[in-house]
């Protein structure tokens, strides 16, 4: 059997500028009130950055056939939440789309964050011409950002600055870049984008060698965070900094892997650093993000030798995430690791940040039906998850970036998003319809015993990511 750790927080706090913005807000218990007795808290139509018609037109039609009213007016203000206040479209000196995304109340553009951001809207670009070109300068601006710095997960909106709170991190930071935290996962979300872009649309201008240089940094990163040549590769990290969860050990290379054919993770979706390197939910992820790449590669760009490396690096990742990524629990079975090491370690656990376990289906090839995964989503979603949290306001998955009882609605999205039971489906709009502390948006995360103290008052991601579940459960027929 398999050895394995149960990771138990030891620091709790966030980084300086996101303990800034998510520090927790401590207003008085707010009383749960219907959604028609919440005023519309969508910016003015002309303080909006960016509408879309086709998007409208969809909530209008949407929103008629939801008949509960908090429902109703969360979904009406949180799909549209990017575009109404996060994109920044303009045009490069070349004359080509560019669309920075901050990722609300922090103005930096994470390469996670943004692709999520959009990905809801990837269904309406084929009939809006003003939403394709604004998806394709999130690509743009993606592809530049790649091969600026693979190892970087945030930028500035000006390539050319360096007026970053984390200037002074002790790593190669580059102008352009706000942090340069290593997250595998932000090397997939902008292949898994241009992927789903490209389908939807049929567009191929993006593609061109902007896109296949993005696409040889993100190969080459891969390959070196393998670890095959040692745990010294050419990134490291540290910072000065009160929160362990902040900086990497082992003067910034991190804890040992063996190499095994993972791919080494120095952080995980939540920014806080791994524990252990291989990160399984963003090894999955990888698998199909550069399996996908290289359908692409090959219909679009005629590019048969990187289409066969995507698929030989996705191939040796699969074989290594079949024989290392599980573990035999005593209570659940067979189930996946959060992270494991190749030396037979493995942390037993799940953080509400996307990918996750729970969101394995949502992000990855592995089917909901999945047995392994099953047996997973049952031990993520209780109190043998550390990072589980159950009180009187609600239940759900946090992480240590906010610390002890907090959950991340997040969670409770993705549980929906994966549920095939209907009554699973109903807890979980019950509960996202009452922990929004009174406002109808998303937070980043809520006290599991009062949801009026709750983190980032404007989340774009996650109310965007709200929007995407109502139109799922919309397209499946769910009564709303």
């Amino acid at each position: 059997m398999k050895a394995f750790y149960l990771f138990l927080t030891l620091a709790a706090g966030a980084p300086a500028v996101r303990s800034a913005a998510a520090a927790p807000s401590m207003p008085a218990p707010v009383p749960a009130v219907p959604g028609d007795a919440i005023p519309d808290s969508r910016p003015a139509v002309a303080d909006r950055l960016f509408r879309s018609e086709a998007v409208e037109r969809c909530i209008e039609r949407v929103s008629a056939d939801i008949a509960d009213p908090m429902l109703r007016r969360m979904f009406v203000q949180c799909l549209p939440n990017t575009l109404d206040t996060t994109v920044h479209p303009g045009r490069t000196a070349d004359g080509d789309d560019d669309t920075f995304v901050v990722t609300g109340d922090i103005t930096a553009m994470w390469l996670r964050d943004s692709g999520a951001q959009v990905w809801p809207y990837l269904r309406f670009a084929a009939e809006d011409d003003s939403l394709r070109h604004l998806i394709g300068g999130v690509l743009r601006r993606q592809f530049r950002s790649l091969v600026l710095d693979p190892y970087a997960n945030a930028f500035l909106a000006d390539t050319a600055s360096t007026a970053t709170p984390w200037a002074k991190d002790y790593t190669e930071m580059k102008p352009g870049v706000f942090e340069r935290k290593y997250e595998l996962d932000c090397l997939c979300y902008p292949l898994r984008l241009a992927y789903g872009y490209w389908k939807a649309t049929g567009e191929t201008a993006v593609f061109d060698d902007l896109w296949l240089s993005a696409v040889e940094a993100v190969l080459r990163t891969m390959r070196e965070q393998q670890r095959k040549a040692g745990p010294k590769t050419t990134y490291n990290f540290q910072r000065t900094t009160h929160a362990m969860h902040d900086t990497m050990s082992n003067y910034g290379y991190g804890h040992p892997a063996a190499p095994v054919g993972l791919i080494a993770s120095g952080f995980r979706p939540s920014d806080d650093c791994c524990l252990l390197p291989y990160l399984v939910p963003a090894n999955f992820m990888a698998v199909s993000s550069l399996r996908q790449t290289a359908e692409l590669l090959d219909a679009v760009n005629r590019r048969a030798d990187l289409a066969r490396e995507c698929r030989a690096l996705a191939a040796e990742v699969q074989a290594a995430l079949d024989r290392y990524a599980t573990v035999e629990h005593p209570k659940y079975g067979r189930v996946y690791a959060y992270e494991v090491d190749g030396f037979g370690g493995a942390i037993l656990m799940d953080d509400a940040n996307v990918p996750s376990l729970l969101a394995l289906p949502y992000i990855s090839d592995v089917p909901v039906s999945d047995p392994v995964y099953q047996n997973t989503r049952r031990l993520v979603w209780s109190e043998d998850n550390p990072y589980f949290f159950r009180g009187s306001a609600g239940e759900g998955i946090g992480g240590p970036h906010v610390g002890y009882d907090y959950v991340w609605p997040m969670s409770i999205i993705m549980r929906a998003m994966t549920a095939t039971d209907t009554a699973e489906v109903a807890d979980c709009l019950d509960q996202l319809k009452k922990t929004t502390g009174g406002t109808g948006f998303i937070h980043e995360s809520f006290h599991k015993d009062n949801d009026a103290k709750f983190t980032r008052a404007w989340f774009a991601w996650a109310n965007t990511l709200f929007g995407e579940l109502i139109l799922k459960l919309h397209d499946e027929g769910y009564p709303l």
